[in-house]
């Protein structure tokens, strides 16, 4: 028996459909507190000292926090290529303003405070803050256009078509269900970001952190709720119009699909994703209630919950829908028609399950090494140390 053979293909692609979710997932729980202490910062800190303080707080764990993004996007390319092919060739523009201010970001953290300018630094306080709020705000502004659908063909060579210009396409992603979505996204960020704060800060770093981060979980809960309801209500799902082979060849254009009906005719076929939800909204709940009473750790935990909740709801409400389309439902990309080879996701897996291990148990001990609070009167001591 071939090796890649002790597990079918179709059980390997549902595999890969929650690792990738796992990755962004991971992504969002780790680097989401970073950019949202980044687009925090021009609010919750009024002196330099103060400023140094929130940036210090995530400056020795910025960098490998965004390993999960590296990770989530190298999974993409490998697991699921015609996904990495279509998403990139129709949404460049707005992944081209993510990497921008993801660039913008380290640049800043390392330069920020080699002059002692007010100027200088003040320049570089806002660079923080678009390389965290840019982001957080457009990853939730394409999760919703996901959900609404793209507009793209495959020809019969599987090569992607988007009709208009680059400027077409990038207003067109500007749909008032994935503003509401960029809404929910960065405001939950927002949220995490002052969990975060309120761990890592003290003193009015840590208060207004608190303050603003209460008023993000509210807009966060209320968003999210709207656009449940749009979901049921405003925007068409989509759905196999007959039998799919699971264990198929991966090209999209042998199944057939139709576009009606709502995404939340998944909860009637499987009524146990509920919990999804469920813990997106306990988790925003107990989050705000932990800001309000200045609760450190538990709240940090609750924010973590409403991420995994939230993203995982999206997933499980699509699923087997990774990338629909507008123009053509045919061309629809899904967990059973838009995979790597069989034998590409088993060593994959493979290699995944050796390294995986390793980095959640050196991410483990970085952060219990790094664990205690950043003070006003540390960073004095260290300033030309630290950032």
């Amino acid at each position: 028996m071939i090796l890649h053979e002790l597990i079918d293909f179709d059980t390997l692609r549902v595999i890969w459909w929650v690792l990738l979710g796992v990755l962004l997932v991971g992504f969002a729980l780790t680097d989401g507190f970073d950019m949202g202490v980044g687009a925090l910062l021009p609010f919750v800190a009024r002196t330099d000292l103060e400023r140094r303080v929130a940036i210090n707080t995530v400056g020795p764990v910025w960098e490998g926090n965004q390993v999960w993004f590296i990770l989530g996007g190298g999974a993409i390319f490998a697991a699921w290529p015609p996904l990495y092919a279509v998403s990139f060739s129709g949404l460049y523009l707005a992944m081209f303003a993510v990497l921008a201010a993801f660039i913008l970001r380290p640049v800043a953290f390392k330069y920020r405070s080699k002059r002692e300018s007010r100027i200088w630094r003040g320049g570089w306080d806002w660079a923080l803050f678009i390389g965290g709020a840019v982001p957080a705000l457009l990853f939730g502004v394409a999760v919703g256009n996901v959900m609404l659908g793209v507009p793209f063909v495959l020809t019969g060579e599987l090569m992607p078509v988007y009709p208009g210009s680059a400027l077409a396409k990038f207003t067109g992603l500007l749909r008032p269900f994935a503003i509401l979505a960029g809404i929910v996204s960065f405001s939950m960020l927002l949220m995490h970001g002052a969990a975060w704060l309120g761990l890592k800060a003290e003193g009015p770093v840590a208060g207004r952190a608190r303050s603003i981060g209460t008023v993000a979980g509210i807009v966060a809960a209320a968003g999210y709720a709207l656009a449940g309801l749009w979901l049921a209500f405003g925007v068409d799902g989509f759905a196999f119009a007959g039998p799919v082979a699971a264990d198929g060849p991966s090209n999209p254009l042998y199944s057939e699909v139709v576009r009606g009906g709502t995404w939340l005719a998944a909860y009637a076929a499987r009524p146990w994703i509920v919990v999804a939800p469920l813990m997106g909204f306990a988790g925003i709940t107990m989050a705000v209630r932990g800001l309000r009473a200045g609760r450190e750790l538990s709240t940090l935990l609750w924010s973590k919950l409403a991420i995994t909740g939230i993203i995982t709801s999206v997933g499980l409400t699509m699923f087997p829908f990774i990338l629909p389309s507008t123009l053509d439902p045919t061309s629809s990309l899904t967990v059973w028609d838009a995979s790597s080879s069989h034998q590409t996701l088993f060593i994959m897996l493979v290699v995944t399950l050796i390294f995986m291990p390793l980095i959640l148990a050196y991410t483990s001990w970085v952060y219990r090494v790094l664990w205690g609070k950043v003070t006003e009167a540390e960073v004095s001591e260290s300033a030309h140390t630290v950032y």
